[in-house]
């Protein structure tokens, strides 16, 4: 029986460099968000917004949200973007599909991808090229079993741009059924799995994920989100849950054999 290489990547924040070659020696490339890069939090130059309004201010923002004084970090944002006229939005949308443009051209082909919670969903279709396969609370199959994607993140006090309700993102669980590969883009809400050991703290994982796995038992649950996660897996009953790695910091992909 022939084996199947699928190669997984998470939380590319731009990294189009490798990305091109993300697939070499795979059959298809699975992708689960957050593609693109606001703000780079290991290098405050690299980003949207030190790209606007420089490193020193990103530096700023950044340390503000890192301290949760949310409410300043928002009343900083809003004056530098009134800063530049016209709508913030008209300018976020700028950068962001000139981003996208670049992504997307390095995107291997096939691939299969869902939204990450930094992720504008709007922008993506004027990007896609043949052999993009965008699904989100909906499956493929590939290589003879059947992957469920789920996209997006819960709502958190950093307001990214694809944040949900628990309801929302439950129903699009729900809607997959019994699959044999889970993908979303943020973990099951296990601790050890939601917990950046860099960042010093817990990011929001889903329960409806959590829940599916201990309902359906797919043989992988596969997420990203989670930089530096204090654990990279573990197991469920039967289902392997693998975080597949931050993209741009490690520029290379999980590699899934079926």
């Amino acid at each position: 029986m022939s084996v199947m290489r699928v190669h997984v990547v998470s939380d590319v924040h731009g990294r189009v460099d490798t990305l091109a070659g993300a697939a070499d020696g795979a059959d298809a490339l699975i992708c689960l968000g957050d593609l693109l890069l606001f703000i780079d939090y290991a290098d405050h130059s690299q980003g949207i917004f030190p790209e606007l309004f420089g490193a020193e201010r990103a530096t700023e923002y950044v340390a503000l949200r890192g301290a949760r004084r949310f409410e300043e970090a928002r009343a900083m944002s809003a004056l530098l973007w009134g800063s530049l006229g016209g709508e913030p939005r008209e300018h976020i949308e700028r950068a962001a599909r000139e981003q996208y443009a670049r992504i997307f051209a390095a995107m291997p082909t096939p691939a299969y991808l869902t939204y990450g919670n930094v992720d504008v969903p709007g922008l993506w279709a004027e990007h896609l090229r043949d052999g993009h396969h965008v699904l989100d609370g909906q499956t493929a199959e590939i290589g003879g079993l059947t992957f469920g994607f789920v996209g997006g993140g819960l709502r958190t006090p950093y307001r990214t741009p694809y944040e949900i309700d628990e309801e929302e993102f439950a129903r699009k669980v729900e809607a997959l059924g019994a699959v044999d590969v889970l993908c979303s883009h943020i973990p099951p809400a296990v601790p050890d799995l939601l917990y950046d050991v860099v960042a010093r703290r817990f990011e929001r994982g889903s329960e409806a994920v959590l829940e599916a796995i201990r309902a359906t038992q797919p043989r992988y649950a596969l997420f990203g989100h989670v930089h530096q996660p204090l654990a990279a897996r573990t197991r469920i009953g039967r289902t392997e849950c693998v975080n597949v790695g931050h993209f741009r910091r490690r520029g290379r992909p999980f590699a899934l054999d079926l």
